[in-house]
């Protein structure tokens, strides 16, 4: 499909959106000259039993990718390349990135630091971790590593990352992911004039962060260096993006907005840096600017799944759909939701398969869907994803289907299905539990959230008022206490939230007026915690703090034409307190 002129590897192909054109251009970037040379070092034999990626590396539309320099102990003609495998990396383009390290090792096998960049491609930090494969595949490189004459200051990156390949399959992620921050921090230490030190150094701090330290102790400590550096090279791509999932909470959220605003600029050819700004305008309600930069990711991934996964979709454009879908849900804009939610059931075959965003997703779209807009009994019959996926991998994010099911089932009155859908969840978190790791325990966490909230909406079906408020409490204080994954734009409905409602159905509506007000501290501009705060207002008599939410939703709404009836009562409401 692709034309491209021959030239002297390695070659960068471009890509140019068909958002803007319908159609591809393809245009060639020489990004570096490598002389041949008599005495060229020949490949360690080795190499050849290492399944690397190797190829044209895929870019689309403007190939910037921001400012970066850090080509260590590498031949001079090669250093931009390696400079671009670099930048690759820090927007997380991990197929591109170990492509143009590979293109460094072809050219320059004694060049240790490459083998240390495709290692670091294929750990994937704050992404998918690598499995058995991936982590034989590095230690294998990183021992052909060793054997290379290097610098000291290489040798300190390749020790580094060493440590967090040996003895992969006697210790868990998370010890090696600790070991390896460890070794991050003294190299920072000892570096200081070393910019890429200190941005790494960051990222394994943030990677390493407990998700149940709602003090975000970790996360500071790596944002305040990052921001420092980040006054002194706005333009690099690494210290942008790592700013975003540093502040990837809704409590210190807006501490990254510029950035993020910044970072999309900075890597416009990268799928995933066109994403991420949307974690932090889905922190803080802003959801057009999510929509928008959304909508370039997905387009972004599009073009280059064309090229690199041929007759599948990529991975990334499933993610952005994730929260472009959440965002529309708080426009009310039903048309785009359901729009989105008939292509992705369209959706056969996801590359890179087995991927847990794509998992997430799958199910998570569908019941926000039916949860969001309150259609119990659609989300009572959700079928499950014909993605074809490993899906016995995936215990977490099957279980978000069935909770859908069994909160649409109990809302519906159908307690018999609702506790048959209680009992796989409660499958899913033992399951969870008995793998034993941090990621695992996390995910065991989010289940048993969903657990005492469908609990809570069984007793409440039952007539069990009390034992239900008391279980929805214990939710929303479990829920409190844990941090977002970064795979989900949010929880598929809030613990808070759903208190709320469970309190208003009881007619107690100044406690649910409480319920919802903290849920819009950590979940601001949601279109059903707007609306609960609304009614629970008007309920207690305020009608002044009822039509101040109303009118906040009737401005939510104004650009998409939302058919929700929520918005015909606020509209209603606010004309006839306009004129009394």
């Amino acid at each position: 499909m692709l034309e491209a002129i021959n030239f002297i590897n390695p070659k960068v192909i471009l890509m140019k959106s068909f958002k803007t054109t319908f159609k591809f251009i393809y245009l060639i970037l020489l990004v570096a000259i490598i002389g041949c040379e008599k005495s060229a070092p020949k490949p360690n034999p080795a190499l050849a039993s290492i399944d690397l990626l190797r190829g044209d590396i895929l870019l689309c539309g403007n190939p910037e990718f921001g400012n970066v320099s850090f080509a260590l102990d590498c031949k001079y003609d090669i250093r931009e390349t390696f400079d671009l495998a670099i930048s690759l990396l820090h927007s997380f383009e991990y197929a591109e990135a170990e492509k143009a390290f590979v293109n460094v090792i072809d050219a320059d096998p004694e060049c240790a630091m490459a083998y240390w960049g495709v290692a670091m491609s294929i750990y994937h930090e704050l992404w998918a971790p690598p499995g058995p494969k991936e982590l034989k595949k590095g230690l294998v490189l990183l021992e052909i590593a060793e054997s290379l004459q290097k610098s000291e200051r290489a040798e300190l990156y390749l020790d580094a990352i060493k440590i967090f390949y040996d003895d992969w399959n006697t210790k868990d992620h998370n010890t090696r992911e600790l070991l390896y921050e460890k070794k991050m921090e003294q190299i920072y230490r000892s570096q200081k004039e070393d910019t890429e030190a200190a941005i790494f150094y960051a990222l394994a701090i943030t990677s390493a962060a407990d998700p149940n330290d709602k003090t975000y102790s970790n996360q500071k400590k790596a944002g305040a260096i990052l921001q420092k550096l980040f006054k002194e090279q706005p333009n690099h791509p690494g210290i942008a993006h790592y700013v975003i999932h540093t502040y990837d909470y809704p409590e210190i959220a807006e501490t990254a907005l510029s950035t993020a605003r910044r970072y999309a600029e900075i890597a416009p050819a990268s799928a995933h840096a066109q994403h991420m700004p949307s974690h932090i305008f889905t922190r803080l309600g802003l959801w057009q600017e999510s929509i928008d930069t959304n909508i370039n990711s997905a387009s972004s991934a599009v073009c280059y799944a064309e090229s690199a996964y041929p007759g599948t979709n990529w991975a990334q454009e499933i993610h952005a759909m994730d929260y472009l879908v959440y965002a529309y849900l708080q426009q009310g804009n039903s048309n785009e939701v359901d729009a989105q939610n008939a292509y992705l059931k369209s959706m056969k075959k996801i590359s890179p398969s087995n991927h847990f965003a794509v998992a997430y997703t799958a199910n998570a779209i569908p019941a926000r869907i039916a949860l969001e807009n309150r259609q119990w009994e659609k989300a009572a019959k959700l079928e499950s994803p014909t993605i074809e996926l490993n899906w016995d991998k995936f215990p977490w994010e099957k279980s978000i289907l069935h909770f859908a099911r069994a909160l649409g089932s109990a809302r519906s009155g159908d307690i018999i299905s609702a506790e048959n859908e209680l009992k796989i969840i409660q499958a899913f978190h033992e399951e969870l539990l008995k793998l034993n790791s941090a990621e695992a325990t996390y995910k065991a966490g989010q289940v048993q959230i969903e657990i005492k909230t469908t609990d809570a909406w069984i007793n409440l079906a039952k007539g069990n008022n009390d034992k239900a408020v008391e279980l929805m409490k214990l939710a929303a204080k479990l829920e409190s206490e844990t941090s977002k994954h970064p795979v989900t734009p949010g929880e598929v409905l809030p613990a808070d939230e759903l208190l709320g409602d469970m309190l208003f159905a009881l007619d107690k509506p100044k406690e649910a007026l409480e319920a919802y007000e903290i849920n819009l501290k950590g979940h601001p501009n949601r279109f059903n915690g707007i609306y609960g705060a609304a009614i629970a207002a008007k309920q207690t008599g305020d009608n002044q703090k009822a039509t101040g939410y109303f009118n906040q939703l009737i401005e939510l709404t104004k650009n998409s034409n939302s058919n929700r009836l929520e918005l015909v009562e606020a509209k209603a409401f606010v004309t006839e307190q306009q004129s009394l």
